[in-house]
């Protein structure tokens, strides 16, 4: 009963990581880049109160968007169990790692943005520039590896609905392949996150109710 008990709040905990990481990075990533254009449009920005407040609160939730991540990742697997194929699920943990770590490295180099607007209130085109470099080019590649590869498992599982395997590799290959070149295009990768959590919340409850005829009998 108890190991019953722990399968069934497996889901809950991804769903629930999900949704936290979803809103957090999808917020993060809205309050950098309206304060701090990427490419020409930014170049030599000067920051005022409000899009240095705005910068600042973008970064402080970065932090809790990679352990709720970690989280997310964690729980996902578990749902795997002895059935995970290995090669996969180190492919799925590696980009799982190196996102959050090129997350982290991104929001470091935002920092730098601050720190050089508080000595003359002109913004770091450089730190600006490495931190979307981050973001865009390396941190959304290694997202798109790990939502292929979630995707995968989840189709060799039986765990996700077809249709929502099919837009996890329609959404791998978007990040692929777009990377840099289109703006916002990284939200696609919390947007998908928030999609497979809604659906483990969705299933949980699902099973849930199935079960509860059965405990009744």
């Amino acid at each position: 009963m108890e190991r019953k008990h722990e399968r069934l709040a497996t889901p809950w905990a991804a769903g629930v990581a999900g949704v936290v990481f979803a809103v957090l990075t999808a917020t993060a990533i809205v309050l950098v880049r309206v304060a701090l254009p990427s490419g020409a449009e930014g170049a030599g920005v000067t920051l005022d109160a409000g899009e240095r407040s705005a910068v600042r609160t973008a970064l402080e939730l970065v932090p809790f968007a990679g352990i709720a991540f970690l989280w997310f990742m964690g729980a996902l697997r578990e749902q795997g169990g002895a059935r995970e194929d290995k090669f996969v699920s180190t492919v799925f943990l590696g980009s799982g790692l190196v996102f959050v770590a090129t997350l982290f490295g991104a929001a470091a180099a935002a920092w730098s943005v601050l720190d050089e607007g508080g000595q003359d209130g002109q913004g770091s085109d450089f730190g600006r520039d490495v931190a979307y470099a981050l973001l865009t080019t390396y941190a959304m590649r290694m997202a798109a590896v790990f939502v292929i590869t979630t995707s995968t498992i989840g189709r060799r599982l039986g765990v996700l609905p077809r249709p929502l395997v099919a837009v996890g590799y329609l959404v791998g290959l978007t990040l692929l392949v777009v990377g840099a070149n289109v703006p916002w295009s990284e939200l696609i990768f919390p947007a998908w996150v928030l999609a497979i959590s809604l659906n483990s919340l969705w299933g949980r409850r699902a099973r849930s109710a199935a079960s509860r005829p059965a405990a009744s009998a």
